[in-house]
């Protein structure tokens, strides 16, 4: 594991205040996710951010967040798409499984799922994170089977022990194998564990570290819209 992995988990010792922080937050959906949010995007293709605290933009400003930063570099290259964030503080993969069946009651062309840190944190079975991001996988494609899905791989703690953060990493190559998914290796790659580009809690990215997460999420985005479009 990359040096810069293993950094940002160490400060998951700190994860029982922070989650706490978290359930005080305002545990809505985002205003692109509302009904009235959901008619404006029908006007242009959609893409769906279903994920945590991290898609959410835990302590930023909504414009701050990863999702609308890809929706501004889709703007400016001229894609025809509208991002929603469905992101949930707290959000476990169990609980998304439950909460997906109401974000798909919207067309979609993309959905971008982004669940199991919490599922990590709190040393889950990874049997168990499998079968529920299956379920959804499985939903999506049931309610939109022409979308297009892409799976946003995470890491577990070190601490949990090698056997564990192994068969959690696994999780997410063998589904996006076995499902045919585009995979994000790592959503945080080159901002875990660096300071300067998190917020105080050292979990979650600040403006600078969000702006990275976005291009994590865009090497692997855009070339899925460019191959729909050609």
């Amino acid at each position: 594991m990359k040096k810069s992995y293993i950094l940002i988990f160490l400060s998951f010792a700190f994860f029982g205040a922070c989650q706490n922080a978290e359930s005080g937050q305002d545990q809505r959906l985002t205003e692109q996710e509302t009904p009235a949010g959901m008619e404006e995007a029908e006007m242009s293709g959609k893409i769906i951010f279903f994920g945590n605290s991290l898609t959410a933009g835990y302590g930023l400003d909504p414009g701050e967040g990863f999702p609308a930063i890809v929706q501004t570099k889709l703007d400016a290259s001229g894609y025809n798409y509208k991002v929603v964030n469905a992101g949930l503080s707290g959000e476990t993969t169990a609980g998304g499984n439950e909460r997906v069946d109401w974000v798909l009651q919207q067309n979609l062309d993309v959905f971008v799922l982004e669940l199991g840190a919490n599922d990590g944190l709190r040393g889950f079975s990874p049997d168990v994170t499998h079968q529920n991001l299956q379920s959804i996988i499985d939903k999506v494609k049931a309610k939109a089977p022409e979308a297009k899905i892409i799976l946003a791989g995470m890491e577990a703690p070190p601490n949990m022990g090698k056997d564990y953060t192994d068969d959690f990493r696994k999780v997410f190559v063998n589904l996006a194998r076995d499902n045919d998914l585009p995979l994000i290796p790592f959503l945080l790659k080159n901002v875990g564990g660096i300071p300067e580009l998190n917020l105080p809690d050292g979990i979650h990215p600040n403006k600078e570290g969000q702006k990275i997460v976005a291009g994590n999420v865009w090497e692997i985005l855009q070339p899925l819209l460019a191959e729909a479009e050609s």
